[in-house]
């Protein structure tokens, strides 16, 4: 049997229906919630951002937000309820990792599958693990997160 395969074109297509899908949730978070969240922000549809204190949560330019990742801003057991929660430019929030309440991301940080981000992250490091320490440091990422080798 023979395996059947979209055309290229038809799949680029579908590609910029989801980005743009993608622009438009970006845009409700920021106007409906107030979120700061630079508008070429990706957010996967899997991922969810804390809206209980949106303010709270700021999202640099150029990141990516994987599937099932959760962006927290608030801690209801301390009664932290207006925790800010900050991800630079450039990042890549791994499928799964959780970002608690009052830490802040550098930029060009990748943060690993699974990750569970307790404290602030330096700039320019790979972080995994839970607790997420620091695997690597000194690397760089273009945009979304893609690791640069220069």
């Amino acid at each position: 049997m023979r395996a059947r395969f979209i055309s290229q074109p038809i799949f680029m297509f579908l590609v910029g229906i989801r980005n743009n899908l993608l622009r438009i949730r970006t845009a409700y978070y920021r106007i409906l919630y107030g979120m700061d969240i630079a508008k070429d922000v990706r957010i996967s549809f899997k991922a969810r951002i804390d809206k209980t204190n949106p303010k709270g949560i700021s999202i640099g330019e150029k990141t990516y937000i994987a599937f099932d990742s959760i962006i927290l801003a608030h801690d209801f057991s301390t009664r932290r309820h207006s925790a800010q929660t900050k991800i630079g430019s450039c990042c890549f929030i791994g499928c799964g990792a959780i970002i608690l309440p009052n830490v802040t991301i550098g930029n060009h940080v990748i943060v690993g599958a699974g990750s569970v981000v307790t404290r602030d992250v330096p700039s320019n490091t790979i972080v995994a693990g839970n607790p997420a320490k620091i695997v690597k440091s000194d690397i760089h990422t273009t945009e979304y997160g893609m690791l640069s080798h220069k």
